[in-house]
């Protein structure tokens, strides 16, 4: 079984057993670290006790990294958001809020500034992250034409502050590592032209030492050692993945997909 939390401990031990430096993105930002390093990063879309458990696996571990919270019940849980913070890993914001106030610049600037205030009440955020928000036409990143990362206490954004030409982007959307292909904006543009598919892949080219020396790993908070929950999850993200693909071939699937995608969300 792949994307469990056993699994997610094993890669991480991987990496420590390689001489890899495991951290959060504020870490990478303050410390400027060279040689082989990770940026460990997880957007709580939903599942916030799943991100508990990843982030109590890291504790143990000894790593801390980095989760960004969105401001919608699904991820929004102050009680989890604490017990991660107290465990020493850094809390940001996962925001999405151009897409939200449907491309109004003025809402969304609004909507941004309460909802980092929001998150400060229990970490004193210093990095946000956008949310693809797949099923919008807005980019929330378009959102930094109007203001700025500093004038509002932030130290970077990982789209933003990221040179992934020389850094190695990896994530686990759809529940593949290769599921880029499924992503509307959870992509960069990287010289690597490398990819993998499985957990087992990625843990064999470090142990190969095919591995790059330096990269950031997105891992979503859908990893759970829950059989029930694990089949249940794959199904639908395999049956997402399939829709997304339709989506960029029929306006109607597509104008389907994002109603859908509003009611869930709610």
């Amino acid at each position: 079984m792949d994307f469990t939390v056993k699994k997610y401990k094993e890669l991480l031990r991987t990496f420590i057993n390689h001489d890899y430096k495991l951290i959060g993105f504020k870490a990478f930002l303050e410390s400027q670290p060279t040689g082989k390093f990770i940026i460990l990063r997880h957007d709580v879309d939903e599942q916030p006790l799943n991100a508990l458990k990843m982030a109590a696996a890291e504790k143990e571990m000894g790593i801390l990294s980095t989760y960004y919270f969105r401001r919608v019940s699904k991820s929004d849980n102050p009680d989890v958001i604490r017990q991660i913070a107290s465990m020493g890993h850094e809390i940001g914001y996962h925001y999405e809020d151009l897409s939200s106030s449907e491309g109004d610049i003025e809402k969304a600037i609004a909507s941004f500034t309460r909802n980092l205030e929001y998150f400060r009440q229990y970490y004193p955020v210093k990095t946000a992250c956008m949310h693809g928000s797949s099923s919008s036409k807005f980019d929330n990143r378009e959102i930094w034409k109007y203001l700025n990362l500093h004038d509002l206490g932030l130290s970077g954004e990982p789209y933003l502050s990221c040179d992934f030409k020389k850094i190695f982007y990896m994530t686990d959307t759809g529940y593949a590592w290769d599921g880029g292909k499924y992503a509307v904006r959870d992509k960069v543009d990287s010289s690597f032209g490398i990819s993998f598919h499985s957990t087992d892949q990625v843990i064999e080219a470090i142990n190969n030492g095919r591995f790059p020396e330096q990269a950031m790993i997105l891992a979503h908070t859908l990893w759970t050692d829950n059989i029930s929950k694990w089949l249940t999850l794959h199904l639908r993200e395999s049956i997402r993945n399939r829709i997304k693909l339709l989506t960029k071939k029929s306006h109607l699937i597509s104008k389907l997909y994002s109603k859908a995608v509003t009611i869930y969300w709610k």
